[in-house]
Formats: C-alpha cells, sequence, structure tokens
C-alpha cells in the first residue's frame, strides 16, 4: 500500500510538470519556475528538493519581475492540494522568499492561499490530525507575518520617525506574532517527521529573531518612558508583563524542542528571564511618570486660577476694581487718580505731544539664534536585521551541522 502511495504520488508530480511545461509565458506564467515550484513541493515525504528551492530564490534576488510567476505558480499547487507534504513544503518554500528581503515580496499582504481550515485528504489516523493541526499553525504564522511585513513597509516608505506610541503598537504586533510562532509545534506523533523537523528549525530561528526584536524595542521605550503620557506608560507596563510572560514560554518551547530533535534549539543559549524586582522598579518609575504629569497639570491650572481675583460688592451688586495678586493688591482709588491725570492729558493734547516712555519696550524682539547652534539629535533604536534562508541553511550544512549566533 505505502509502494503505491509513492508511485501515485510521482505520477501527480510528473503530470504537473508536463503541463507546465506546455503552458506559455506570461506576465504571471513561467514554464520553468512553475516546474521549480513543483520539484520543490513534490509528495516525496522523506526529502526536500533544496536545488530548486535555492533557484527559486535566486530569480527572485536576480529580479522583482519573477516575484509574481512564483508566487502565482505555488498558490496555484496549493489551492489543489490535500496532501499535508506539499502543504507543508509550499509553507517553507514560502517562509524562505520571505527570508529573501526583497521589497516587491514585502507588499503581498495576505497570502494567496487559504490553509485555515486545512485537513489532509487521504488519511483520517491521529496522526495525520497532528499533521494537518501542524499546518494550520504554521499558515496562520506566515499569513500574519505577511500582513505586518506590508505594513512595515508602507510606513517605512515615507521616511518619519516613529512615535513613542507607533512604537509601543509594533510591539503588540511583534509579541502577538511570537504567539502564533510558539502555536507551530508537532501535535500528536507526527514530530518524528524529517520535514517536521526541517520546519521547526525555520520557526525557532524566526522565534529568536523576533523575540530579538521585542527585547530591543522594550529597552528603547524604557529610554523615553520619561516623556511618555499615561495611556503611553500603561500601554508600556503591559507590553512588559506580557515580554515577561512569554520568556516562561519560551523556555518550556525550547525545551520541548530539544526533546524532539530540533537541531537549533539545541545550540541556543537560555532565555535570560526580567527579575521580578526590575519589574516593580519599572512599575514605579512609570506609574510615578504618569503621577508627575498629572500633578505638573494641577500645578499649572492652579497657578492660572491665582493669577487674579474680583471680589464683588454685595450691596451695589456692581464689581470691583479691585485687584489682588501674589504679589500686590491696586484698590479702587488708585484707579480714580488714574483716570483724573488721564483727563489732564486730554486738556492739553492739542498743546502738547504726549510720549508713552514704556511704549518701546513693549515689543521686544525676539532673541535670534544662529541656525548652527540647533543640533539633531537622532532616537533610532539599534535593530536586529538578520537574514536566514532555511533551504539555504539546510543544503549548505551537511550532517545537520549547524553554527547559529544571536545577540539579544
Amino acid at each position: 500500500m505505502r509502494l503505491w502511495k509513492r508511485a501515485s504520488a510521482l505520477l501527480k508530480d510528473r503530470n504537473s510538470i508536463y503541463l507546465a511545461k506546455l503552458s506559455r509565458n506570461k506576465s504571471f506564467r513561467n514554464p520553468e519556475l512553475e516546474e521549480a515550484v513543483i520539484k520543490a513541493t513534490s509528495h516525496n515525504e522523506s526529502s526536500v528538493d533544496y536545488k530548486n528551492a535555492q533557484r527559486i530564490f535566486t530569480w527572485i534576488r536576480t529580479s522583482s519581475k519573477f516575484v509574481r510567476p512564483v508566487i502565482w505558480a505555488l498558490a496555484t499547487r496549493m489551492e489543489k492540494t490535500r496532501y499535508w507534504v506539499v502543504a507543508l513544503k509550499g509553507l517553507m518554500l514560502m517562509h524562505g522568499i520571505f527570508c529573501c528581503k526583497v521589497p516587491a515580496v514585502r507588499k503581498i499582504g495576505r497570502l494567496p492561499f487559504d490553509f485555515h481550515n486545512f485537513t489532509d485528504g487521504y488519511s483520517n489516523s491521529p496522526r495525520t490530525w497532528g499533521l494537518s493541526a501542524f499546518v494550520r499553525a504554521y499558515f496562520a504564522f506566515l499569513d500574519q507575518k505577511s500582513v505586518i511585513d506590508t505594513f512595515e513597509e508602507e510606513e517605512g516608505s515615507k521616511w518619519r520617525e516613529k512615535s513613542l506610541m507607533q512604537t509601543l503598537e509594533g510591539l503588540q504586533k511583534s509579541q502577538g506574532l511570537l504567539d502564533l510562532l510558539l502555536q507551530v509545534k508537532p501535535y500528536s506523533d507526527g514530530w518524528s517527521d524529517v520535514l517536521v523537523l526541517e520546519a521547526m528549525d525555520c520557526i525557532v530561528i524566526e522565534i529568536f529573531d523576533v523575540y530579538s526584536k521585542i527585547c530591543n524595542g522594550i529597552a528603547g521605550v524604557l529610554i523615553r518612558i520619561y516623556t511618555a503620557s499615561q495611556v503611553e506608560a500603561e500601554m508600556a507596563l503591559n507590553v512588559l508583563h506580557k515580554a515577561t510572560a512569554q520568556g516562561a514560554e519560551l523556555d518550556s518551547y525550547f525545551e520541548f524542542c530539544r526533546h524532539i530533535g530540533v537541531l537549533n534549539a539545541s545550540e541556543f543559549p537560555r532565555i535570560e528571564k526580567i527579575p521580578d524586582d526590575d519589574i516593580r522598579d519599572l512599575e514605579r518609575l512609570i506609574h510615578g511618570v504618569s503621577k508627575k504629569r498629572n500633578m505638573d497639570d494641577s500645578c499649572i491650572k492652579e497657578k492660572e486660577n491665582k493669577t487674579m481675583k474680583t471680589f464683588k460688592d454685595d450691596d451695589s451688586m456692581v464689581l470691583s476694581n479691585t485687584v489682588v495678586t501674589d504679589n500686590w493688591v491696586v484698590f479702587e482709588d488708585e484707579f480714580k487718580v488714574d483716570e483724573e491725570r488721564r483727563e489732564a492729558y486730554v486738556t492739553v493734547e492739542d498743546t502738547t505731544n504726549y510720549v508713552d516712555p514704556f511704549a518701546a519696550s513693549i515689543n521686544v524682539p525676539p532673541l535670534l539664534y544662529d541656525s548652527n547652534n540647533y543640533s539633531t539629535n537622532s532616537n533610532s533604536l539599534l535593530h536586529t536585521q538578520q537574514h536566514y534562508n532555511p533551504f539555504h541553511e539546510a543544503l549548505l550544512t551537511a550532517g545537520y551541522q549547524r553554527n547559529v549566533i544571536l545577540s539579544l
């Protein structure tokens, strides 16, 4: 039965390649690219065709005009398949395409195929159910990653510095992406498959890439927390608590990966947790920033209220002209003296030109500074930009020997 299944799968791949060769070159179709996609996503569950995967990656890096034919060929094949092997190989190929870091790929948006409800159509065994769940989890991560990449590509084209609120929102999206990554793991007894272990190697690298960006982002937020508003401070605290919880989840996740034999997980160091004392200090700091800002606002309002006070005469129901401030008091009698003086000046207006000696001091010109005195401070954060190509890594490292270094 197993031999018959392999023969049937081989026949399907050959028929697909034959039909691809008969197609014509168009703006969205390329027979040679379609053949490479079919071979890279074959029905053979014992190995991956790294040679054709590398050809696809090379085409995409060479010119963006190859992106559309590759995506079209991959989407067409994924929409037709009901076999978990082809689906998983297609997701790994799509993951490798994202790692090419080509701007055209980062503008795809949602993936052009849907595996949210994927189920294997050739078996109903518990093992196949677990493999189908693995495919669905892997797809959910890649779909969300594609959406985030598209958003960042559009925002990055505007060439403007991110505000603190935008940075916090980006951290929340990255933490959501990390939650999806932690769901990608073998279910039931399907963890021993070669394809599953290869996919888990890619997932482990992606986890460290996302988590390092989160750590760098949190470090940058804490530097700017003194200028944060109350809403931003509360959001920063939520991000910090989420990062602490995810650090604990990562420990158990990597322990599971080491147990099933994922090579990349065995070579990475353990996750360092944030001490509880540091978290409490940060909570006091963030709450102190919010409290200080509220106190400053109340002090400003209090000073405005004390600037001038008027007292009302209860007998005549007429407002008194007495003015009281923090430094001096002017009574109504003094206003009458001033009025008499002004009347005296009016009587001699025709013969005397009155000049106010303080009129010139009212319009004091502003201080001017040389433009060289202004300095531009850059608050840009150092982000870890790592390039990882799972197929290229597997091709170059025979015997599953990998050396990966990541700085957190």
